[in-house]
């Protein structure tokens, strides 16, 4: 299936609208390769704050034009009333893609990375732009393969897992999808590791989400900060999902459920062994998965990427779930699984080796998840897929 963009000519444009950053470096990475792909098209770029601009210009080709910049806001007094109502819905997302609809008639395709945008064809605007969807991670929960990604026009996918799960859930056809791997990984493969700590003890990484129904902050985080707090064996990156404390409430939408966000007792970034932080770059662009040597968490899909790297990890079941055997939480199979805290102590000392079935686990897991195959980059074979997909020049 394709679009033919000769009667209205327009750009290609790659949009970022979301509160936070840690969705731009799944599709920014693929801005240069389009141009290089179809050098004839125009390509733009719409954001929603400077932040966000600033984070797309880090994943351009120098050597390459500059894509035009534009920028998209919400009506005035929309961020105070999302304010007061906690943040807990994207108000301003909402209200900035609705003010903008007009902008977007001028484009032929939005590549995006989250669901959002599907307002845009649940208003009445189904043909112009074309939406191109890629999902900013390959995790398992059910959200990922939820109704609303039927409403785009075509979608990219980073392996067999994702389009598999896709298809049985109705929400791709067979023709209107392309598996193009993983850009995040290529954009960041050169970098050095980077050394948090002035020891050489193992390094585990709490990374838990911010889902209120599946977070194990709510039940088990402050435990576990004190775990860490009072013994001398192991350093601590305490890197929760970036949205985890940019909320006073959570909500989950999914499962209809609210949880006032906790605070975090100031003693524990005093100490030395624990390194916190709820929101910078690094905890988006795969710095603390590269730098640690055990995972600990719940249902983030940032352990699709610790695994990258076959390592030791540990999740924590703080909702009572019946996982055995659901796809929701295949993840799990890759380390032990802890109801309760009380046995963290016991579960760290026995996790190190990665037994070999782990290993095998995660490895497989891996390979399903992600096509790394191809000859070209993941940015190049996205880029290929949405040339030929909009009928551009290559």
């Amino acid at each position: 299936m394709t679009f033919d963009p000769s009667s209205h000519p327009g750009p290609i444009g790659f949009l970022f609208n979301h509160d936070e950053l840690h969705q731009i470096a799944h599709t920014a990475p693929i801005i240069s390769a389009l141009q290089r792909q179809a050098p004839s098209a125009r390509v733009e770029v719409i954001t929603s704050s400077d932040r966000q601009a600033e984070a797309v210009r880090q994943f351009l080709d120098p050597a390459l034009p500059p894509p035009v910049f534009r920028s998209i806001r919400p009506a005035s007094g929309i961020r105070l009333v999302e304010k007061m109502l906690g943040n807990m819905v994207p108000l301003s997302r909402l209200n900035s893609l609705k003010r903008s609809a007009e902008l977007f008639r001028h484009f032929d395709a939005l590549v995006v990375p989250e669901t959002t945008t599907t307002f845009l064809k649940k208003n009445g605007q189904s043909e112009r732009p074309k939406l191109i969807f890629f999902p900013h991670g390959a995790g398992d929960r059910s959200i990922g393969f939820s109704p609303e990604i039927r409403l785009f026009d075509y979608v990219l996918l980073p392996g067999e897992k994702t389009r598999d799960r896709m298809l049985a859930a109705g929400v791709i056809r067979p023709d209107n999808h392309r598996i193009v791997g993983y850009p995040k990984f290529g954009a960041f493969a050169s970098r050095p590791p980077v050394r948090l700590f002035d020891n050489d003890k193992p390094v585990v990484l709490y990374n838990p989400h911010f889902d209120p129904l599946f977070s194990s902050w709510f039940r088990f985080g402050e435990q576990i900060l004190d775990y860490f707090a009072g013994q001398n064996d192991y350093n601590l990156i305490f890197a929760p999902h970036v949205m985890l404390f940019q909320r006073k409430i959570l909500a989950s939408v999914e499962h209809r459920i609210l949880r006032f966000r906790q605070r975090i007792d100031p003693r524990f970034a005093a100490l030395d062994h624990i390194h916190i932080d709820t929101g910078s770059s690094n905890s988006v662009d795969m710095t603390y998965t590269a730098a640690a040597d055990i995972y600990l968490g719940d249902v983030s899909s940032q352990i699709y990427e610790f695994i990258q790297n076959p390592r030791p990890a540990i999740f924590l079941n703080s909702h009572g779930a019946d996982w055995q055997g659901n796809a929701n939480y295949e993840h799990w199979t890759f380390g032990p699984v802890l109801d309760d805290v009380s046995g963290l102590g016991a579960a760290l000392d026995a996790v190190s080796p990665l037994s070999d079935a782990y290993r095998q686990a995660q490895t497989a897991a891996f390979g399903y998840s992600f096509d790394l195959n191809g000859r070209e980059s993941p940015a190049q074979r996205a880029a290929a897929a949405i040339a030929e997909f909009m009928d551009l020049p290559q």
